[in-house]
This record gives structure tokens, C-alpha cells and sequence, in this order.
């Protein structure tokens, strides 16, 4: 089994929901969910102006591979209607791996550990609150990309 680190957002309709309904998807899809952050509420970043996101971060095990989990997420949020015409743009759902055991993945398709993660605190609060030490030790780390 695998342990990794999977972010989620949303910014249109039931933004709650959207994130629930995306956590039980994944274990629906073969992932046991071990860590849930607190939901938090934080400004778009980037795009055009949208409303505010609601953020979350799951700490998973898995015997899917990295491009497998890759496909499960991309899978979930086209089942929860997202809609890629807009780059950073509004979305009912965004699931974005961010670690995945200690490997490094560069790919055109995945890059592990997320390359944006770093300078996103919609993303390193969160996972503070599951993995302070992990936190930590990812905030002395040379960023990828």
C-alpha cells in the first residue's frame, strides 16, 4: 500500500458537497481515506475573478499506481461536472495529487510532488493540520519544476 496526499477544491455550487462527494468517490474507487483536514475557506488564486474556494486535504492509502490514482481523480471530477474551458477558472471540483510516497514524478501528465503546492497555503494549512512533521519537512525542501 501507498500513502498519499490528495488536495481538493471547489468554488461553484454546494462547495461542500462537491468535496464530500469527492472523498466518497475515492474510497468508492479503491482508496481508503485515513486523514481529512478541516475544510477552510480561501481566495481564488490566479484566473479570472471567481468566488472564494473551499479547500480540504486527504491523506490515502492505495494499491493504485500513481498515473491510476491520477486517472481515479480526473475521473471523480468529471463525474462531479467539471468543466475545463477556462485555465485556473471556476470548477465544481479539483482534486490534485500532492505527494505520493516520497517519489518524484516528472511527467508531461503528473508531476510529484505537485509543483505548486509550495506556494499555495490553501494547500500546506491543511496539511499542517493531518501531518505537521510533514509539513515541515516539505517547507525545507527544494521546490520541483
Amino acid at each position: 500500500m501507498s500513502i498519499a496526499y490528495i488536495a481538493l477544491g471547489s468554488n461553484l455550487g454546494d462547495r461542500v458537497c462537491y468535496i464530500k462527494n469527492a472523498v466518497a468517490l475515492l474510497q468508492e474507487k479503491g482508496v481508503s481515506v485515513l486523514k481529512q483536514s478541516t475544510i477552510i475557506e480561501t481566495d481564488p488564486v490566479g484566473g479570472p475573478p471567481q468566488r472564494k474556494f473551499l479547500n480540504a486535504v486527504v491523506k490515502i492509502s492505495t494499491e493504485l499506481s500513481p498515473l491510476e490514482l491520477f486517472s481515479v481523480c480526473q475521473s471523480i471530477e468529471t463525474e462531479l461536472g467539471r468543466v475545463r474551458d477556462v485555465i485556473n477558472g471556476p470548477r465544481t471540483i479539483d482534486l490534485d495529487i500532492l505527494l505520493y510516497d516520497r517519489l518524484t514524478i516528472d511527467t508531461p501528465q503528473l508531476k510529484i510532488p505537485h509543483p505548486r503546492m509550495f506556494e499555495r497555503t490553501f494547500v500546506l494549512e491543511p496539511l499542517k493540520e493531518i501531518e505537521p512533521g510533514l509539513a515541515e519537512e516539505l517547507s525545507r525542501r527544494e521546490p520541483v519544476g
